[in-house]
């Protein structure tokens, strides 16, 4: 698995994971249990992972999405 993005909103995670489902990439969201301990005050990211293979194509989707991402 590689990392696309780090959030502390959930509604941007729905909407990309929805996004990349769409291009037929299947996404997991890490560490959504260490957020729900922390009491969900919402202040530890969460990642958007994908696997390795699929990376460069899931960038690809969301950057035409028009969503920033960070520098690999």
């Amino acid at each position: 698995m590689k990392e696309l993005l780090r959030t502390t909103d959930p509604v941007r995670l729905s909407w990309l994971t929805a996004l990349l489902a769409d291009a037929g990439i299947e996404a997991t969201v890490a560490d959504t249990h260490t957020s729900i301990l922390e009491g969900s005050l919402g202040v530890l990211p969460r990642r958007l992972m994908v696997l390795a293979e699929d990376w460069a194509r899931a960038r690809t989707v969301l950057e035409e999405a028009g969503e920033g991402l960070p520098d690999a």
